[in-house]
Order: structure tokens, then C-alpha cells, then sequence
């Protein structure tokens, strides 16, 4: 017997995203989060209105449990549908299996959802207590729990984790008293990291503060933990080359750090000359890969934010593939070599990605362990 998908979670940006991808009939689109299937399920209604020949879709979630409850959801679609055990930066290996070339569109909605924040056993909540686990993947041999990092890593990794996916400006203080808490003993629920992180913030903070004061520390070791920034560098690395012609790519965002890589990549493949700007006249004759949908993030309105809270910190970016000109795919190799760069000083924000390209390097490779 399955719970209702529908009453577990509800979809956030669900007409705004539909209308972004306008999906048609017969296409072929990917879901790299398919989660319960909402998404999924109103772009093959919306699909289905379009015409007689029915789209197709490839579905991709880390999460089984969510996975299965989407197969529930989605039955009445019957053969349509292909659900795939993968993380979404593996979406090639699917299209790859189903003999799938190229793409009419393709969505990811990168938060966590309400089946995993809303179980304890998860532990990717303090309002409950459980195992400090946090892992999408339950049954991935590569995947460790939250318990192994914040019981291992060193204080400074700890600090420097939490302070960049966290934006934690107490992160010194909560990764020192993490290291002096293990030392008595192990961490091993997520209320106790939770008392400790509580207790680590100065009292003045505590009162003024709108959320708990663990709520920035426990995204930022999901975030490490499960290698988010990374997984979303990777899809949007290969993303591009499988979506055809006027195909369209939506991606949903849930925090500050992952809404500017897609921000920035979007706004890279829209770019037209990509010339130094020393030279005085364009000579490389770069032509932009896509039109972008949503100059500015569509966010959710008054009347969603009544029905669903959760939606509050959601960002719908999408942008619409271009005809690429013959040729064109070479055109970066004309600059010449000898032309004057433009050398500066990188900006706050560059420093700030390189250092967070330098964190997700070590949490990947297991640098805390």
C-alpha cells in the first residue's frame, strides 16, 4: 500500500516551471530529480493536451523510496515513463540506455524534499531527532553519513564547510565546539549536533535569530555530504549537448550558492563575442548557445507561499537552446594568440567560487576523512 505522493509533498513553482519547459506532444524530456513525480506528472498532462502522440519521459532520483512512490504516481502513464536509480549529473548514462540522442527538455529541482526533511530515520532535520545520516542515497557505496564527517574532519574543514555552504557567520565558533564535543563522545543524532551548534551561538545571537541556530550548519554538511555544488557543475557541463534545437532546460534552486552557479552558467552560454576586451573590434565570432527565459528568478507568489511555506527560498531560471551556425563550434579558436588580455584582479565573487571549487574538490574526494 503506498501513501499518496500528492499529500506527502507538493511541488514548488509547478505551473511557473510547466509553462517555462512547454512541453509538447511526443517529446522526449528528462526529470534529473524526479522525486514523487509532480513535476513529472503535469508536464506529460501538459504534453498529453498538446496532441495525441504522447511524450516521453526519463526519470532520475538518488532517493528509492522516492523513486517508488513516483512510479505509484505516475502509472497512469504507463510505458511512457523510464526511471532510472542515478544521481541527475549521470542523466547521459540513461538517455544512453533508452537509445535517447537528444532532448526536448530537461528540469532539475535541486532542494531536499519534504519526504526526506519529514522522515526522522533521514536525519536531515533537528525538529526530530535521528541518526545523523542526511544521505539521498541510502544505499550508495560511495555515500557516507553526516555522523563520519563531523565525527572526522578537521576543525579548520569543518569551518571552512560550514562557513561557505552554510554562509554561517558563527562557523569558527559551532566547528570548534564540535571538535571539543566529539572528543567526550561521538556524535550520533542529529539533536545532539543540533544542542551543540545551539549552544555555540552567542546568546545575543540566539535571541535575535529567526531560524535555529543549526539551521545553516545542517545545510551546509548536506551539502558537503551529498557533493550538491558538484553534482550540479556536472550536469550543467553536459546538459547543453543533449538538448536539441529549441529544446528547453529549467533548473530550480533552493539556496544562494547554487542559484549563482546556474545564474552564471546561463548567462555564459547566452554571451555572444567572448573577445578580450582589450581588442577593439570582435574577432572570434562566438555566437550565444541559448536565449535565456527568465532574466530574473521566478519566485513563488503570495497565494503558493500560503498553501506551501517551503517554497519561500525557490528560484525557476530556464533558457531555451539556439540553432548553433555551422562552423560556429570552433570560433573561440580564432582569437589570436598574441592578443593583449585584460588582466585584473579577480572580484569578491570569483574568490568566492574558486573557494568554493576548492572545498567541493576535497569533500568529493574524501579530503575530510
Amino acid at each position: 500500500m503506498y501513501a499518496d505522493p500528492a499529500q506527502i509533498h507538493v511541488p514548488v513553482l509547478l505551473q511557473e516551471t510547466i509553462d517555462a519547459l512547454a512541453p509538447r506532444a511526443g517529446g522526449r524530456y528528462l526529470d534529473g530529480t524526479l522525486g514523487m513525480g509532480g513535476h513529472a506528472f503535469a508536464l506529460l498532462e501538459r504534453a498529453a493536451s498538446m496532441g495525441e502522440a504522447p511524450a516521453q519521459l526519463c526519470g532520475l532520483d538518488r532517493d528509492t523510496e522516492a523513486l517508488e512512490l513516483a512510479r505509484h504516481r505516475l502509472a497512469p502513464f504507463g510505458d511512457n515513463v523510464h526511471f532510472f536509480h542515478l544521481r541527475y549529473s549521470q542523466f547521459a548514462q540513461a538517455l544512453d540506455s533508452l537509445g535517447w540522442d537528444m532532448l526536448d527538455g530537461a528540469l532539475i529541482d535541486i532542494g531536499v524534499s519534504s519526504l526526506q526533511i519529514d522522515s526522522p530515520e533521514r536525519g536531515f532535520s533537528f525538529h526530530a531527532d535521528g541518526p545523523l545520516d542526511m544521505r539521498m542515497d541510502q544505499q550508495g557505496l560511495d555515500d557516507r553519513p553526516v555522523s563520519e564527517l563531523v565525527n572526522r574532519a578537521r576543525m579548520e574543514e569543518l569551518k571552512n564547510l560550514i562557513a561557505t555552504y552554510g554562509e554561517e557567520p558563527q562557523a569558527g565558533r559551532i566547528a570548534a565546539a564540535i571538535v571539543r564535543a566529539r572528543q567526550i563522545k561521538p556524535f550520533q543524532t542529529t539533536r545532539e549536533l543540533a544542542s551543540v551548534v545551539e549552544q555555540a551561538y552567542p546568546a545575543a545571537w540566539r535571541a535575535r535569530a529567526r531560524n535555529h541556530p543549526a539551521t545553516r550548519t545542517f545545510q551546509a554538511l548536506r551539502m558537503a555530504v551529498n557533493d550538491e555544488l558538484g553534482e550540479l557543475e556536472r550536469f550543467l557541463d553536459a546538459i547543453l549537448t543533449r538538448l536539441r534545437p529549441g529544446g528547453r532546460l529549467a533548473v530550480i534552486s533552493f539556496h544562494s550558492l547554487e542559484d549563482r552557479v546556474v545564474k552564471h552558467r546561463m548567462k555564459t552560454w547566452a554571451q555572444g563575442c567572448i573577445c578580450p576586451k582589450s581588442l577593439p573590434v570582435c574577432v572570434c565570432h562566438h555566437q550565444p548557445e541559448v536565449r535565456i527565459l527568465t532574466p530574473r528568478p521566478v519566485q513563488a507568489g503570495s497565494e503558493e507561499l500560503a498553501r506551501n511555506p517551503r517554497a519561500s527560498s525557490a528560484k525557476l531560471r530556464a533558457v531555451e537552446k539556439l540553432a548553433t551556425t555551422p562552423g560556429n563550434e570552433q570560433a573561440a579558436a580564432v582569437i589570436p594568440q598574441d592578443a593583449t588580455l585584460d588582466v585584473r584582479p579577480r572580484s569578491r565573487r570569483e574568490r568566492l567560487r574558486a573557494r568554493e571549487e576548492k572545498l567541493r574538490r576535497r569533500s568529493g574526494s574524501g579530503g575530510w576523512l
